[in-house]
């Protein structure tokens, strides 16, 4: 029975959300192709996970045996977020792009798991674990567009997921999002509609290829 590590961190809630529309798609695809498996949901805009301390920090490179209490409280919660990402079949993160990166409650969830000497390092942990990422945009930072220059969600996320953790990383990338909701950008809105569509077809047949290799 597969599990998947389902991780969102928009601010808005429901079909607000681009990323949340596209990160759902792929969970209910999963779901209808996978029945049996397991899914744990993280949503970090309504339970935010703390940021890393030095307590939390340094605990990971000593001794158990002389952890501080407050160092061993601390720990044992980033211990469990490891874990879960250690233990999964396969990982969802939506991830929209504020401030040209990512939300800084999703940073906080990637500092406590990423952890030398155990997730990253010569051995990752969890190497080859497939990760599914909807790195949604209010504009475009395509290759060959003006903000290309700008764009630091995916390669932030392919350094650290792919090149520090080892993970088997794909993106999804809902653009144009702020097309409906900024009059300056209404002749884009057709493209918009053409990038969600695209995303909620890619969220579906790549959910329920994953599910089925994994209940192979």
């Amino acid at each position: 029975m597969a599990t998947l590590l389902h991780i969102d961190s928009s601010l808005f809630p429901g079909e607000a959300s681009a990323s949340r529309a596209v990160t759902d798609a792929f969970r209910k695809a999963w779901l209808e192709q996978h029945p049996s498996g397991t899914v744990i949901h993280r949503d970090l805009a309504v339970n935010p996970v703390p940021h890393i301390t030095a307590a939390a920090h340094t605990a990971g490179f000593a001794d158990p045996a002389t952890h501080t209490p407050e160092q061993a409280a601390e720990f044992g919660a980033r211990t469990k977020l490891i874990e879960e990402l250690e233990q999964a079949d396969a990982v969802l993160i939506g991830a929209p792009m504020y401030n040209y990166t990512i939300p800084s409650t999703l940073k906080a969830w990637l500092d406590n798991v990423i952890l030398m000497g155990r997730t990253a390092g010569e051995t990752p942990s969890a190497k080859g674990t497939p990760v599914t990422v909807v790195a949604s945009r209010g504009g475009s930072y395509a290759p060959g567009t003006p903000r290309e220059p700008y764009e630091y969600v995916q390669n932030y996320l392919t350094a650290v997921l792919a090149d520090g953790l080892g993970l088997d990383l794909d993106f999804i990338v809902p653009e144009l999002t702020m097309a409906p909701h900024n009059p300056a950008m209404s002749e884009l809105v057709p493209l918009f509609e053409a990038s969600r569509d695209r995303a909620l077809q890619e969220a579906a047949t790549k959910a329920k290829a994953l599910a089925e290799r994994l209940a192979a």
